[in-house]
């Protein structure tokens, strides 16, 4: 058992980190921005201090502190996020204690038609992860300094209604006919929230210092099927369109609009093989179709 302090606490990933660290008998410390309690939450403290403000969080990691898991969203500041990884990982320093990022899948930019890629891969990222390379490596050199530095790339998250696919759920909804971005080939590397959180936990109790792990159940999901049943999901009947990324790019902003479009296919197979992961719950297709995306029951 460790007392885990966990950024990003109140999020889509971090509420079910925080549960699946419960539920392997860790207490979690929560970093929040307010002190308000929050009693429905799997948290044994709250400490307050906000990623967006390094100074703030001076003194939040504690000497009863075990373990740091970064799952707070970046600034985009290259500096402000380099400053909160140094208040994070430097009270750990000689102690052998784990300190885990999240990183993301798209720092690898496109695969192209290769197979699928793995942590060995040289990172080529897209414009809206384009510093996130650089931080990793910050995290990575903790290592040398007595801190047992991992980094944890998840893929598209999905499940529990939430994440990327529930966007295009909502834009059949709302548009009458489910869409994807770029080419009609484009994949998706892709993991269910629940057996992301699984990972973590695998990665803070098992996970060698100075590596990087995929969080990757299905290595290249195809999203027109994904499209598809985002469509269904949404009670939309028309099958499913590209839409160009410049047009995209009228909606999302062209850095999102180039995400969405970016094809990959990346394997999770190093964190099976070594951390003893087993991501089971139903692929992104099945989830979004029958699962947690359907339509609200009418009361």
């Amino acid at each position: 058992m460790m007392k885990v302090l966990l950024t990003g606490a109140t999020g889509y990933i971090g509420t079910a980190v925080s549960e699946h660290l419960a539920a392997a008998g860790h207490q979690v410390v929560a970093l929040t921005r307010s002190a308000e309690p929050q009693p429905d939450r799997p948290w044994q403290a709250q400490v307050v201090g906000d990623t967006a403000d390094p100074a703030s969080l001076a003194g939040a990691v504690t000497p009863e502190i075990e373990a740091v898991i970064h799952l707070a969203p970046p600034s985009g500041d290259a500096e402000v996020d380099t400053a909160v990884i140094e208040a994070l990982a430097t009270p750990l320093r000689g102690t052998g204690r784990p300190f885990v990022y999240t990183s993301g899948v798209w720092v690898l930019g496109a695969t192209g038609e290769a197979q699928e890629v793995g942590e060995e891969a040289p990172t080529d990222p897209i414009d809206i992860v384009g510093y996130r390379p650089r931080i990793e490596r910050r995290v990575l050199a903790e290592a040398a300094e007595g801190v047992r530095a991992v980094v944890v790339r998840p893929g598209i998250v999905y499940g529990r209604g939430g994440g990327i696919p529930a966007i295009l759920v909502d834009r059949a909804r709302t548009q009458g006919a489910p869409e994807y971005y770029g080419e009609e080939g484009v994949r998706w590397p892709a993991v269910h929230v629940d057996d992301l959180a699984e990972l973590f936990v695998a990665a803070v109790e098992r996970a060698a210092a100075g590596t990087v792990w995929h969080g990757v159940g299905e290595s290249a999901v195809p999203v027109r099927d994904l499209a598809r049943a985002a469509g269904r999901a949404a009670g939309v009947a028309a099958a499913p369109h590209a839409v160009p990324v410049e047009k995209a790019a009228e909606v999302f902003g062209p850095l999102f609009a180039d995400a969405l479009a970016l094809d990959q296919s990346v394997s999770g197979a190093a964190a099976r093989t070594v951390l003893g992961w087993r991501p089971d719950r139903p692929g992104a297709v099945a989830e979004v179709e029958s699962g947690s995306y359907g339509p609200v029951p009418q009361g």
